[in-house]
C-alpha cells in the first residue's frame, strides 16, 4: 500500500516510461510499437487464468493513454504521476501556478511578507478602516459630490412617489377575474396622439 501510494504520487516521471520498457526521451512512433507489443503479451484473452496479467494490461493502458496525449505527457515529463494528479484536481492550465505556489521561495516570499507586515495585521487594519468602518476613508474634494448608496427599498419608494407626483400610479395588483377593469381598461377614452 506504502509503495502504491508512493508510485501514485511520484514527481520523477519515468514509472509510466519503465511500464512500457522505454527511456524517458521516447518518440511517439516507439511509445505505439512497445505498447502494442506489451498490450499483445498481456492481453486478458491471452492469459484468462492471470489476474496478475490483467492487472499489467491496465497499467499498459493507463501508461499509453498518459504518454500518447501531449500535453499530459508534458506534465508528466516535468512533475511526474503529481504533476497528472494536480492536472485532475486543477486543471491542466493551473499546473504550473501550482507547483510555482508551492515551491520554498514562493513559501519564503509569503513568510517574509507576513513577518514584515505583522503577521498581515496592517492589511487587515488598513483594509477595514478604509472599507469597513470607513473611518479613514479618504475626504473628498470641496465641491465635489458625495457618492452614497440607497437601499433598494428606498429606491422603490422615491420611484413610486415620483409616479404619483406625474399624475401615473404604478399598477402593483393583477386583475383577479377576466371581467375585473384595471387602470389600462377603463371607461374614460385615451388620448394616444403626439404633438409633432
Amino acid at each position: 500500500m506504502a509503495e502504491q501510494r508512493q508510485r501514485a504520487l511520484s514527481t520523477s516521471g519515468e514509472a509510466l516510461y519503465e511500464i512500457l520498457a522505454l527511456g524517458k526521451g521516447a518518440t511517439h512512433d516507439e511509445i505505439k510499437k512497445s505498447y502494442r507489443k506489451l498490450a499483445l503479451k498481456y492481453h486478458p484473452d491471452k492469459n484468462p487464468d492471470n489476474p496478475e496479467a490483467a492487472e499489467k494490461f491496465k497499467e499498459i493502458n493507463n501508461a499509453h493513454a498518459t504518454l500518447t496525449d501531449l500535453s499530459k505527457r508534458n506534465i508528466y515529463d516535468k512533475y511526474g504521476s503529481l504533476g497528472l494528479y494536480v492536472a485532475e484536481q486543477f486543471g491542466e492550465e493551473n499546473v504550473n501556478t501550482y507547483f510555482m505556489l508551492s515551491s520554498w521561495w514562493a513559501k519564503g516570499l509569503f513568510a517574509v511578507c507576513g513577518l514584515l507586515t505583522g503577521c498581515y495585521l496592517c492589511c487587515c487594519l488598513c483594509c477595514c478602516f478604509n472599507c469597513c468602518c470607513g473611518k479613514c476613508k479618504p475626504k473628498a474634494p470641496e465641491g465635489e459630490e458625495q457618492e452614497f448608496c440607497v437601499s433598494p427599498e428606498d429606491l422603490e419608494e422615491q420611484i413610486k412617489n415620483d409616479m404619483e407626483k406625474d399624475g401615473e400610479t404604478p399598477i402593483v395588483l393583477q386583475p383577479t377575474n377576466a371581467t375585473e377593469k384595471t387602470q389600462l381598461i377603463g371607461d374614460s377614452h385615451r388620448n394616444y396622439r403626439t404633438d409633432s
